[in-house]
């Protein structure tokens, strides 16, 4: 009996835990590698960087179930932020 009750247990956590990792704007800022993400998405992010080095892209997921690649750039000294949608196309430039 104390078996079942540990494995229909387990199971419910399991189940909460993908649940919530499926909600979207849940789990915000998973970081992607530039080279797996779609050549347009590359591109966009590699001609906005100017010659800046890449630090790291983020897939950032909105609460309304959007979401946008956010590159981290450093160049000169100075880091700079901006969003490429899944497309590819530039979306802005955080301050």
């Amino acid at each position: 009996m104390k078996t079942t009750k540990a494995v229909l247990a387990m199971a419910i956590s399991v189940g909460l835990t993908l649940g919530a990792a499926a909600e979207p704007g849940k789990h915000p800022g998973e970081k992607v590698d530039l080279k797996s993400l779609p050549a347009s998405v590359q591109k966009t992010v590699n001609d906005k960087a100017a010659g800046g080095q890449v630090v790291k892209v983020l897939r950032e997921d909105d609460p309304d179930g959007k979401w946008n690649y956010e590159a981290f750039v450093k160049a000169s000294g100075k880091e700079s932020l901006f969003e490429v949608d899944p497309n590819g196309n530039f979306v802005k430039q955080h301050e």
